[in-house]
């Protein structure tokens, strides 16, 4: 059997040894080992020698990643700032760059700088549809005109940036000259097409939509990005789902772009509130029902230092009258400015839904179209006080006769009673065809109809009556909060300019005609006993007219 040697025999130097070089015993016999972290022998130095410098190694090849990150994120900065490659420069991407290259970047004249919050995030936002919208001053125009310039390096670019008027678009001609040759050397402007010519080849051209019938100039015509710079003066949405059909490229490398601007207010403001503020909270991304990603940024005077400093821009917006201090200062799109029915107050005339009582007479009325949405409201009669409650509305567009009386009768089919109604006298005309008109179809559809008062001046005066309040603290008109439309619509509606007795006819109007319609059919209220009768009569039907059976 081998020998194992003991500890004390292979390194008797840890061990405690009296003057004659005996070893010091403890209690038990064996030698007292020395105090203190032992001496390590020569190939644990080396091992750990070794450790040491593998995690130096491991820290400078970290600190060179690093270092390569930054030249690289560097480098690409400089592309951008350059224009040799899409993109925008954030205060982020400037941070990057070496102290020297700041402090030189500091002391040239750059044309421009996207200021930090609202605008650089619009001009970096990679949704399809943004609108960047709200309080005046913003930046909203000087973004409208950066914005095409990210596909400026790129042949098959083609930009289109759209203004209600001709004087307008030429506010931002003027501005691009400015900002164009400077940004891109070499760029010319073709005045009789209004059109950029960029030495890549890239396009941006310049038009104006003083009407609807105005889009069919770009009829045939594809561009990679379109932007609505004051979307709200626009009335309808006519133009927007027309022009969005010619949002495509050739390029894969350049993706298609739709880019809005606005201030509350205008004829147009109700729908592009529908559109891209309601659906969700701001500067979020969200998908619209068209399938697009869509989001709103909103905009506020505080966003511009160069005009929000001095204080001056803003004092002349806060002497402003009530409404429009309120969209151009505070970026409210709650308010209208003309809107016919100021009396309207949404904490008055909107309630929460209840049950209706079932001996409360009920009536409904129908504004019909086929391209424009069709509208049909019902109304009830508080038998208390006579206070009309709309309790429900049909709102939606592309409907043939049968397909709304199909419609109109699942709706009420919950009601106890079949319920009167008045219909547009439109849709009880011919128009050329030798079938039944929209107001036969929904006869034969079993809704007992008969044509509307059209008298548009005392239908508004009477809506105006039915809005006062009484002097029990209740107006004569209230509205279930399930009724959105209608309640937009009083809220918007504008005053004609032509007929300040009248409502605008161009804007969304189909929910106030319905109200109108009923309102005029002079809506009373029948005792239960009459209705109970009329419900007997309904129900007897002699089979021999003569003899009654």
């Amino acid at each position: 059997m081998d020998y194992e040697a003991k500890d004390w025999e292979v390194n008797p130097h840890l061990y405690v040894q009296d003057s004659e070089g005996n070893f010091v015993k403890n209690k038990d016999g064996t030698p007292r080992k020395k105090g203190g972290r032992p001496r390590k022998d020569a190939e644990s130095v080396a091992r750990n020698t070794i450790t040491r410098k593998q995690k130096n190694i491991q820290k400078l090849e970290e600190k060179l990643q690093n270092a390569k990150k930054s030249f690289k994120k560097q480098k690409e900065t400089l592309q951008k700032l350059d224009n040799t490659k899409e993109g925008v420069v954030s205060p982020e991407d400037l941070d990057t760059l070496p102290k020297a290259v700041k402090e030189q970047l500091d002391q040239h004249n750059v044309l421009f700088h996207p200021n930090e919050g609202p605008q650089t995030d619009f001009l970096a936002a990679g949704e399809k549809d943004v609108l960047y919208g709200g309080a005046a001053g913003g930046g909203k125009s000087y973004a409208m005109l950066v914005d095409p310039l990210r596909y400026a390096h790129r042949k098959a670019h083609r930009a289109l940036i759209l203004r209600r008027s001709m004087p307008e678009l030429r506010e931002m001609i003027d501005k691009s000259r400015e900002l164009y040759p400077q940004a891109f050397p070499g760029a010319k402007f073709r005045e009789v097409e209004k059109l950029w010519n960029f030495p890549s080849g890239a396009k941006v051209e310049f038009g104006f939509l003083e009407r609807d019938a105005d889009v069919y100039r770009y009829q045939g015509q594809a561009y990679s990005w379109i932007g609505f710079d004051e979307i709200t003066h626009l009335p309808t949405e006519f133009a927007w789902n027309y022009l969005a059909s010619r949002l495509r490229t050739t390029d894969p490398e350049i993706k298609t772009y739709l880019r809005c601007t606005a201030n509350p207010g205008g004829v147009g403001s109700q729908w592009v509130k529908k559109r891209y503020i309601e659906p969700v909270e701001h500067n979020t991304s969200f998908e619209g029902k068209d399938g697009l990603s869509r989001k709103f940024i909103p905009a506020k005077l505080a966003d511009n230092p160069y005009l929000s400093e001095d204080g001056v821009y803003e004092q002349m917006l806060k002497s402003l009258p009530p409404i429009q201090r309120r969209q151009l200062l505070e970026g409210n799109w709650d308010v209208a400015e003309g809107a016919a029915f100021v009396e309207f107050d949404p904490t008055v005339h909107v309630i929460t839904p209840f049950e209706l009582p079932i001996n409360w007479e009920r009536v409904k009325s129908v504004d019909y179209g086929y391209a424009a949405e069709s509208c049909c409201l019902w109304g009830i009669l508080d038998i208390n006080d006579g206070t009309l409650i709309i309790y429900r509305e049909l709102y939606k567009k592309g409907l043939t006769g049968e397909e709304l009386g199909s419609i109109i009768t699942d709706m009420e089919m919950e009601d106890p009673f079949s319920v009167n109604g008045v219909l547009d006298t439109a849709a009880w005309a011919k128009t050329g065809t030798t079938g039944p008109t929209v107001g036969e179809s929904l006869v034969r559809a079993g809704h007992k109809l008969r044509r509307a008062d059209k008298n548009r001046i005392q239908g508004k005066i009477q809506i105006h009556e039915y809005l006062k309040v009484k002097e029990n603290g209740r107006p004569r008109l209230q509205i279930f909060n399930t009724c959105p439309n209608l309640i937009r619509e009083l809220q918007s509606i504008p005053l004609s300019k032509t007929n300040p007795e009248d409502v605008d006819t161009h804007a969304s109007d189909h929910a106030y005609d319905a109200l109108r319609y009923m309102i005029m059919s002079r809506p009373r209220m029948e005792s239960p006993l009459e209705r109970i009768r009329g419900l007997k009569r309904e129900m007897y039907r002699p089979s021999d007219s003569k003899f009654g059976y």
